[in-house]
């Protein structure tokens, strides 16, 4: 068939051929997509980070996972070295240890950790100063928590957006796969304080979660921005948020 244009619909109704629109299948570039609906957690590992530079928000490291599957027997996923890789570039080893288990169609989020500001630093300045680079952020994990997630089971969905006081508000938007699911989205997440973090299981198996935090928990520090998450769909708390 070598039809084009108008005349492939004569055989409809002018009105139905006056609402008809072609939908565009080409992909966004991949900044655009990781800051709107969402990117494969191993396009963001396999990417040129320079290529990301606009949309990366500072801090934040997304480094892959060692899944090694053991036939008739199971798997053995290895979360990180102490002083290797990611976490010892960033001298960042945690003090405590925990887990999580999301059932299915739940989510957590947003909440956020509040960043150290010693008293008589102008919050922007302090904070432009300390990420400006890797070598600057290791001073304050006693003073503040870091979290490094790693997840074992299921799918989740994850959105962090930046809301520190200086910085652009940077959104993330990236899907992770448990280790039960062998492949390059197997990744761990670096979050620092002051970017909001949400997460949400995917499809109908439960998410079990491993996460390290720099400090011991508290809960004065869990600051909750937005928590109604019980439903299908972002919830119109989480997309005005987004929006703002």
């Amino acid at each position: 068939m070598k039809k084009s244009g108008k005349d492939i619909w004569r055989g409809l109704q002018p009105a139905a051929v006056a609402a008809l629109s072609t939908r565009d299948y080409r992909a966004p570039a991949l900044a655009k997509r990781l800051a709107g609906g969402g990117v494969e957690a191993g396009q963001i590992v396999s990417a040129n980070r320079r290529s990301l530079v606009a949309i990366w928000i500072p801090g934040v490291e997304i480094f892959a996972r060692a899944i090694h599957v053991q036939r008739q027997r199971g798997l053995f996923g290895e979360l990180a070295r102490r002083d290797e890789g990611v976490l010892g570039s960033l001298k960042f080893w945690p003090k405590q240890w925990a887990t999580a288990r999301m059932f299915a169609n739940t989510a957590k989020g947003f909440h956020v950790h509040p960043p150290f500001v010693p008293e008589g630093e102008d919050p922007a300045k302090w904070l432009r100063r300390r990420f400006s680079g890797r070598a600057n952020v290791a001073s304050n994990y006693e003073a503040e928590q870091w979290d490094v997630m790693f997840f074992v089971q299921g799918r989740v969905e994850m959105i962090l957006r930046d809301v520190r006081e200086g910085f652009r508000s940077r959104i993330m938007h990236f899907f992770i796969d448990g280790d039960n699911h062998r492949g390059p989205n197997n990744v761990a997440v670096v979050i620092p304080p002051g970017v909001a973090h949400a997460v949400r299981v995917e499809g109908s198996e439960d998410a079990i979660m491993v996460y390290g935090t720099s400090t011991n928990f508290e809960p004065a520090f869990e600051g909750r921005i937005a928590s109604d998450v019980e439903s299908a769909l972002l919830p119109e708390s989480w997309r005005s948020f987004l929006a703002e």
